[in-house]
């Protein structure tokens, strides 16, 4: 909850609030500029690095919303030194090298998703058949290696060493992270702070480094750049704990991926460690694996009559605070836009925890 009370019309009108929508024209430029981007000479890689950039299975662009989002809730000059006009037309320079930031952000983010399929032997993503399903895992390795290449071109462009520095740590942190997810030894496995370290590393550096990228670019203080580096790090976690929620309890229809793919591959999320606190048999259900079907249908049974699904959604709410509270300690800013671009990064953090896919 934020801890401003908003006048009754304000809190109405909030809740018509749509993230998405706010930025939806500046989404539809990006997706046109990463298409071309992802363009390869080879027409079997071509192929296979615009798989998840074709239209129809673009996803919702979360991350780059999130982002451009921020853009405008730093309280960018744009609106204060060119015409309307210009501002609808994005011919800002600062604005351009921010969309940027968005766009490497995307590849990065998708490059990570053939090489997760890969490791996961998965078979769907959003809906559909998945690039090594499709194409094979050399073509979906590659092309994932495609899209790196093509973000560190454009992460050059910039000419900005701290920015550079951080989108490569992010890199560095998600290898980091299904790497941690490959080792574990048992008493990581079970260890909610392993996860929480892990979870930050596979979903909340990217958005949160990228966040920070932002304010950088604008030359925002110290102060207000790590501000966006805690909205975004405690809505990447926030994301991923309701992500390992809807793992079982959604549908594989609505989340484009299996259910229960987690557990079935042998990886324990927070609603799993959650209920080992209540029901410490459930430990030596882990410790031997879930290669056997009746060890998951255990499990389930166990986690169903626990607390562990309730306890981490509240995990997920608390971060989602945080992330909320981190956008009400930026300074003061009566500008329309600026405020709106704000509450819609609140109401964001709502919609990651309220979600059903």
């Amino acid at each position: 909850m934020r801890s401003i009370v908003w006048p009754t019309f304000l809190i109405v009108w909030q809740e018509q609030l749509d993230p998405f929508s706010l930025v939806a024209d500046e989404l539809s430029i990006l997706a046109d500029r990463l298409r071309s981007m992802v363009v390869a000479e080879v027409p079997k890689l071509a192929s296979a690095a615009e798989y998840f950039f074709k239209f129809g299975v673009e996803g919702k662009r979360f991350r780059p919303t999130v982002l451009l989002l921020m853009a405008t809730a730093l309280d960018l000059p744009i609106a204060r030194q060119t015409s309307e006009v210009a501002v609808n037309t994005l011919s800002t320079e600062l604005r351009t090298r921010q969309q940027c930031v968005a766009e490497i952000t995307e590849m990065i983010h998708v490059a990570s998703l053939l090489h997760d399929d890969v490791l996961d032997d998965a078979d769907t993503r959003r809906g559909i058949g998945s690039l090594n399903y499709v194409m094979g895992n050399k073509l979906a390795v590659l092309a994932g290696d495609f899209l790196l290449s093509r973000a560190c071109v454009a992460l050059a462009s910039l000419k900005n060493t701290e920015v550079v520095t951080l989108i490569a740590q992010v890199v560095e942190h998600l290898v980091t992270g299904e790497t941690m997810q490959m080792t574990t030894t048992s008493e990581q496995r079970c260890s909610m702070e392993y996860y929480m370290e892990k979870t930050y590393y596979k979903t909340a550096s990217l958005i949160c480094n990228s966040c920070k990228s932002i304010a950088l670019i604008a030359g925002q203080t110290a102060e207000v750049s790590n501000l966006a580096y805690e909205y975004g790090k405690n809505l990447g976690l926030a994301f991923q704990i309701i992500d390992d929620v809807l793992d079982f309890t959604g549908t594989s229809a609505s989340l484009g991926k299996g259910s229960l793919s987690d557990i079935r591959h042998g990886i324990v999320t927070a609603p799993i460690l959650f209920a080992i606190e209540e029901y410490p048999e459930l430990r030596k259900i882990v410790d031997q694996g879930f290669e056997k079907s009746s060890n998951v249908d255990r499990a389930l049974e166990i986690l169903s009559k626990s607390s562990g699904i309730q306890r981490a959604r509240e995990l997920a709410a608390k971060h989602a605070r945080l992330a909320s509270a981190a956008i009400d300690a930026l300074p003061e800013n009566e500008d329309e836009v600026v405020q709106r671009s704000r509450r819609a990064l609140v109401e964001l953090t709502h919609i990651v925890i309220t979600r059903t896919k």
